[in-house]
């Protein structure tokens, strides 16, 4: 049996990883399939590894579209442009796809999908979610046979990064943020990573395998970790916590709720030591009870490996639908309400005055929210505003939505109120 040939368009991090996977004649790779065509923006850039074994091409659609390629492995990135076009055009000519994209996948699976499944070819992305951890593995194949109710977990090592060496080091947002930018974890423009987008594309793919639905980007709710400050480490720290950025989708009565959103974690939560760039999941499920998979989340080895695993599932027959299931038999599902009752972590800055700590109380007696514990930073001479954090008791969400606003609009409020649930071990997920 002839090898397949495989194409990749894009050299990058990871594009370079799976280059130099197929330069080691130890690699499996190199068994059954064979790289014989590459594409990236420019020829003349020096990358790092020698390409002169392989064809150029200065068009990913071209290489996409060549007949002499049996596999495109798109690590081009983005939503739309080239690499949508590219991807496009292989499955369209009955070629198989590996990418990365969880952007395009997220936004564009069910349509590539569906083109994959008409014209005979195969679409895999384990490498577009949790790098090396096999997180899309793990739904399609060791969750198959159980009902999974939850999927959550620390999707964007960026963020991750930045929130564990804030509390580490003591440093601003802004400060690890910049550290982060210089070591190559974050982006120049860091708006997908720290906005939560990224890990709201990982959630998309990771809910419509999980729960059987074709991915809905446009249902998550998104929130990022932008607001979070060296204080909110330090008091959430105090009262027990650590804030994390958690992705999370539910499936209740065939509805589906998905958020990313900041949370403060108990220190005993599965996901509360997950450390530094690590990716984590945690999956509900029954009768398998809860899973969790951790690991390296992103990088040139972890990814590219994720995309070797796919090819050699490629190549010995064992890849699957992309969503784990034929497209007939993914329905949009429903979009569920957020969950109705949860605990808050609520930080204000307001005026030092006499008489604010008894308003903002009054505020939240009023819509039946009783506080779990309250504390307050001592006041500085050079300021006129003292920060003050509070935990709420489980209360209804629209409550702690009414009582949020009533305290914003007080006159003694310095800035917005930010507010964030809390979660405890062994508490069983909400999407509050």
């Amino acid at each position: 049996m002839s090898k397949l040939r495989v194409g990749i368009a894009g050299l990058g991090t990871v594009g370079r990883g799976v280059v130099r996977l197929f330069a080691d004649d130890a690699s499996r790779l190199n068994e059954k399939m064979q790289l014989v065509a590459v594409s990236a923006r420019t020829a003349a850039r020096d990358r790092g590894v020698d390409l002169t074994p392989y064809r150029w091409f200065d068009d990913p659609v071209a290489l996409a579209s060549d007949p002499g390629i049996d596999v495109f492995v798109e690590l081009i990135g983005g939503s739309d442009g080239a690499a949508k076009a590219a991807v496009e055009a292989a499955l369209g000519r009955g070629a198989h796809v590996v990418t990365a994209n969880k952007a395009l996948v997220a936004l564009h699976g069910s349509a590539l999908a569906e083109s994959a499944e008409r014209n005979g070819a195969k679409l895999l992305f384990e490498a577009a979610v949790g790098g090396g951890v096999p997180m899309v593995k793990a739904l399609k194949e060791s969750v198959a046979g159980s009902r999974a109710s939850t999927v959550a977990g620390i999707l964007n090592g960026t963020c991750n990064y930045i929130l564990t060496e804030m509390e580490n080091s003591g440093r601003s947002f802004e400060a690890v943020l910049s550290e982060a930018q210089g070591l190559g974890y974050a982006e120049a423009d860091p708006t997908t990573d720290v906005g939560g987008f990224d890990a709201a594309h990982k959630l998309t793919i990771l809910s419509a395998i999980a729960f059987g639905t074709r991915p809905d980007f446009a249902h998550v709710r998104v929130e990022g970790i932008e607001r979070v400050t060296l204080t909110d480490i330090r008091l959430a720290g105090k009262l027990g916590y650590r804030i994390k950025l958690i992705a999370k989708g539910s499936q209740v009565d065939g509805a589906v709720e998905m958020h990313v959103r900041p949370a403060c974690l108990s220190f005993d939560h599965p996901l509360a030591n997950v450390g530094g760039s690590l990716n984590a999941l945690v999956v509900d499920a029954e009768p398998s009870g809860q899973l969790t998979f951790i690991g390296r989340g992103a990088g040139e080895g972890p990814t590219a490996a994720s995309v070797a695993s796919d090819l050699i599932d490629l190549a010995e027959g064992r890849a699957g639908y992309a969503f784990g299931k034929p497209l007939t038999q993914l329905g949009a599902a429903p979009r569920a309400t957020p969950a109705e009752r949860g605990r808050y972590y609520l930080r204000l800055l307001v005026k030092d005055r006499p008489g604010v700590v008894a308003a903002i109380s009054d505020r939240l007696a009023h819509e039946e929210i009783s506080i779990e514990s309250f504390l307050q930073m001592p006041v500085s001479e050079k300021h006129t505003a003292v920060p003050i954090v509070l935990t709420t008791q489980t209360c209804a969400r629209s409550r702690m939505e009414a009582a949020v606003k009533a305290i914003a609009a007080l006159d003694v409020t310095a800035e917005a109120p930010f507010l964030m649930p809390v979660e405890h071990a062994g508490q069983r997920w909400s999407s509050s």
